[in-house]
């Protein structure tokens, strides 16, 4: 159990798999129960050797858990079985045939299901809504993207994913392509038709990745939107720590159907993973697979009731809006909507949502999930309750009253493109722009030159500029004045946008 995988052995769980069972959790137990002393890494040694200030700020508890996977949790030949019996349960849960647990976040697990089905200069057909982490697989792997746009509403100025008949003008137009990958939901709980594009996939041949990493928790309530195993998708990706209750970098990834092998799969998520997997990380996600089996139910609908409790409050606040289904559902735009994160437009405030968001951890301690030029989002989960929320509702009550009282200051505008005009031509296939000879130049002289860099307002993570895309105006505006608006460019070589990263010697300026 060394690498981060154990390999897809044949088998299958009892008829009634015991989810009251934890096995990574219980071989933790185990391990300390039996006093083991370990000759091996890590080399804190049971928190022993670590600093005396980081057990006083993190606890001994943190040291404890950190052993290793195999030679530690496991024997040295894992015949244990630990992580591999934890894997298989996580499976049953979420109606999946294989699963496999990731703790290098979902970063990676997109990464192997990229690979898994497409190489180098093969095509796979991609949202151009995708998070930067797909991005980094084309550049890593050189596989061809073909960009199938988004759904983009010029009114709100947010995209979501693409259509089903979107995915299949872009195979008619590319019947090469060796399968497609979709964002949903999207990080503003906008959800595509899964099941049309599962169809429109299959009909070729072709398999369907879905970067779920924003529904973990999509699974466990008829209330939800239908999430990607259950609408036929082949390989769906899941970020626990986002809307589960698993540690940051908990990830799993999921298959199912024979388009795709799991030997395959699990060796492109062993070329990138690491050899010194977080046990930490494994029995978070272990952890919250029997939580959720035995409790997701309940815990759930109570957390769907409080989100309905909450957006009617802010709803009914001066210069709020809470996003719902009649502004992202419809024709030509999202299919289905998540409404546990709470997107909340502050424009009506004469504000940003970069004004707010630092407004309110400023005056409140209060930290949004995502913030743009007109909204922020503040995701809830299971985890919150009438406490978290009421705190939440006071902050924006008091975020009401600033601005009625002229303590929030005008936000500099942010000239937003239509969608149209955020569209870029695909000069050169990323891995070629990114690797290949760069210079830095001023952003006045940056218009018609192709990128050498991924330019990524963050959160969310979806790049507006990519490596290989010939650069124009209105995008440039945009980022820069969202720049000076407050908007985060944590991935670009010059972070305020002073000067870009392009390929030498393509100076076809336009």
């Amino acid at each position: 159990m060394s690498p981060d995988h154990t390999s897809a052995r044949p088998g299958h769980l009892p008829a009634r798999p015991d989810h009251t069972s934890a096995p990574v959790l219980e071989a933790l137990a185990e391990h300390r129960a039996k006093n083991r002393v370990g000759f091996t890494p890590p080399g804190h040694k049971q928190a022993r050797g670590a600093d005396p200030a980081v057990r006083e700020v993190l606890g001994d508890a943190v040291f404890h858990g950190d052993v290793l996977a195999s030679g530690g949790l496991d024997d040295r030949r894992t015949r244990g079985r630990v992580l591999e019996r934890a894997e298989r349960l996580m499976a049953d849960a979420v109606h999946a045939e294989h699963t496999f647990f990731s703790t290098c976040g979902s970063s990676l697990s997109v990464k192997a299901a990229m690979l898994a089905i497409a190489g180098p200069r093969t095509k796979l057909l991609i949202g151009r809504d995708a998070h930067k982490s797909v991005v980094s697989g084309l550049v890593l792997s050189g596989i061809e993207p073909v960009w199938v746009e988004p759904r983009w509403d010029d009114h709100r100025h947010l995209a979501h994913a693409p259509s089903a008949e979107d995915f299949a003008a872009a195979f008619a137009a590319h019947p090469d392509a060796k399968g497609a990958l979709v964002t949903s939901p999207t990080p503003y709980g906008s959800c595509a038709d899964l099941r049309g594009i599962a169809a429109v996939c299959h009909r070729h041949g072709r398999p369907l990745v879905v970067d779920e990493a924003w529904g973990a928790h999509l699974p466990f309530h008829p209330g939800l939107p239908s999430w990607a195993m259950d609408a036929g998708a082949d390989i769906c990706v899941t970020s626990i720590h986002k809307m589960g209750s698993g540690l940051e970098q908990g990830s799993v990834f999921h298959l199912q159907g024979d388009l795709v092998d799991p030997a395959v799969l699990e060796n492109r998520a062993d070329l990138l993973g690491t050899t010194s997997p977080s046990v930490l990380i494994y029995a978070g996600l272990d952890g919250w697979r029997r939580q959720m089996a035995l409790h997701g139910r309940e815990l759930m609908g109570r957390t769907l009731e409080l989100a309905a409790r909450v957006r009617a409050e802010i709803e009914g606040m001066d210069g709020l809006h809470v996003n719902d289904r009649a502004d992202f559902c419809g024709p030509g735009l999202a299919a289905d909507l998540d409404p546990l994160p709470v997107v909340i437009e502050v424009d009506g405030l004469g504000t940003s949502g970069y004004r707010a968001a630092d407004w309110l951890r400023r005056t409140h301690a209060l930290d949004a999930h995502l913030a743009d030029h007109r909204r922020i989002s503040t995701q809830l989960t299971h985890a919150d309750d009438g406490e978290t929320t009421g705190l939440l509702l006071t902050a924006l009550r008091d975020l009401v009253r600033a601005a009625e009282d002229g303590d929030l200051s005008p936000a500099p505008p942010v000239e937003v493109p239509t969608g149209r005009d955020l569209r870029m031509e695909q000069a050169v296939l990323p891995r070629d722009a990114f690797f290949g000879p760069t210079e830095d130049v001023p952003l006045c002289e940056a218009v018609g030159r192709v990128a050498a860099e991924m330019v990524t307002p963050y959160p969310p993570g979806i790049p507006a500029v990519l490596p290989g895309e010939r650069l124009t105006e209105p995008v440039l505006c945009y980022l820069r004045s969202g720049v000076v608006a407050g908007m985060n460019l944590p991935d670009a070589t010059d972070s305020e946008l002073a000067t870009v990263r392009v390929v030498s010697g393509d100076a076809s300026a336009s």
